[in-house]
């Protein structure tokens, strides 16, 4: 008989989570400090089998726990069989080393497990460049701790030996790989700006949100793709782009990245800049939030936080309540007084799938300039142009020219005024409404649209 093959996967450790409360963090005033880091570690494949939280009004300089917290914090894993305790906390290098010292167990802090999570995710050669330079500038700060067994009395003579001769070495070799990789990953990022700049679709829609907020599901249901989806906190790490067709034939790229948590690692944050440069480029970000989640709060500004951390605080945004099926009416009518400007949906059942597109409708509107345009009815590829990137509100064919009232992009408008110039074709802007004043009425000379510029990021060319 053959022998069997030694499984692939992992064996599943067990382990104690432990949170330290300060006064100020997010983890104190959820609802459940401990649900986030049990969600991390179940999907580091991690068994939970109990957890320990403590309040203090600073971290402990040694352990970062009080003493008598870090002797219960034992008592548990031991009596439990853990092998390793994960805390939802950064501890400093010399923290992290004492807690395993007196622990006599492996400690893993809170960065250090959600590059774990991260390294098991990575699909592509972009994300695991990413994470492994996320992963370099993590160790690089922690070279001391690893060689512990070889440290000496620094500074006295004779006292000099391989310990700090092999640390500086170490350090040496880690510097080295963090410019090789910072080198690749440029290389990546200036290719994916290339092909970004290729394409010819108008508009970039870009969904962010708290992790495990249904982004993904969202974008399934939206264009009928079939992203992978699972009930886990970073489920999936590389960004997907798939195009929506909307109801009104304008059609934009739906963008869904990394989910976020609060108090993200600078590290992934940089590291990360690649893959969440369609945000960056983004002209509308759509901020999926879990209606059902009962620390939505604290989750909310944990995604401003990071926006505004990325540099992408000024992009226009429209939120959007996902779960909203698993709210009862009390709990819904809350909501939508609370947050009137949102929209309000669920991408299990379809409901408020409608409200979106009509929300997204009128933010292109507000950006489209209103055009009466007459062209050749034998300029074929200019008209399906048109039909494709604008929103023609009245058409009609008269003799050889067709005539029509369209709401286009000014940037799409550039290119589809120079086609149009070749075809022989005129337009004219349609006087501003009293709700939209505007700039000066322009007449048949390009020159006098390209000066208006439309409210948001899409006015620029």
């Amino acid at each position: 008989m053959s022998p069997q093959p030694e499984p692939t996967q992992r064996p599943e450790e067990k382990a104690v989570v432990a949170a330290l409360l300060l006064p100020d963090s997010a983890a104190s005033q959820a609802v459940d400090p401990l649900d986030e880091i049990q969600g991390l570690a179940e999907a580091a494949g991690a068994e939970v089998v109990g957890g320990v939280t403590q309040k203090r009004p600073t971290p402990h300089p040694r352990t970062a726990f009080g003493r008598g917290k870090v002797e219960e914090i034992g008592e548990l894993a031991r009596s439990l069989g853990a092998t390793v305790v994960l805390v939802d906390f950064d501890l400093s290098p010399s923290q992290g080393r004492n807690l395993e010292k007196d622990l006599e167990l492996r400690v893993v802090d809170r960065t250090e497990l959600i590059l774990d999570i991260f390294a098991q995710r990575a699909r592509t050669r972009q994300a695991g460049l990413q994470v492994e330079l996320a992963q370099m500038e993590y160790l690089r700060t922690r070279l001391r701790r690893m060689w512990t067994h070889l440290e000496r009395t620094e500074g006295a003579i004779g006292t000099r030996g391989p310990g700090e001769t092999q640390l500086e070495s170490d350090r040496r070799l880690v510097n080295q790989k963090i410019r090789d990789l910072k080198r690749r990953l440029k290389e990546i990022e200036a290719r994916s700006q290339r092909q970004a700049l290729s394409r010819e679709e108008p508009v970039t829609l870009s969904l962010v949100g708290y992790t495990n907020a249904g982004k993904s599901s969202l974008l399934n249901r939206l264009t009928g793709a079939e992203v992978y989806i699972a009930d886990q906190l970073f489920a999936t790490l590389d960004t997907r782009v798939r195009r929506w067709q909307r109801q009104d034939a304008r059609d934009v790229l739906l963008a869904d990245t990394v989910g976020f948590v609060r108090e993200l690692p600078h590290h992934l944050v940089a590291s990360f800049h690649a893959t969440l440069e369609e945000t960056l480029n983004a002209d509308l970000l759509l901020h999926v939030c879990d209606a059902s989640d009962p620390d939505l709060e604290i989750h909310l500004q944990a995604v401003e936080d990071v926006l505004q951390q990325l540099g992408a605080g000024e992009i226009p945004r429209l939120r959007v309540f996902n779960k909203i099926d698993q709210l009862g009416e009390a709990e819904a009518l809350v909501l939508q007084t609370t947050h009137p400007e949102a929209v309000f949906l669920s991408a299990e059942t379809g409901e408020g799938i409608e409200d979106l597109d009509y929300a997204v409708a009128c933010q292109l509107d507000d950006w489209s300039l209103d055009l009466q345009l007459q062209i050749p009815a034998g300029a074929g590829k200019l008209l399906a142009d048109l039909r494709r990137h604008s929103l023609i509100e009245e058409e009609a064919y008269q003799g050889e020219w067709w005539h029509g009232r369209v709401r286009i992009l000014p940037r799409v408008w550039a290119e589809v005024q120079r086609d149009l110039s070749r075809a022989g074709g005129r337009f004219q802007a349609q006087p501003p409404t009293q709700e939209d004043p505007g700039g000066d009425q322009a007449g048949e000379r390009s020159e006098d649209l390209e000066t208006q510029p439309p409210a948001g990021k899409l006015g620029g060319s």
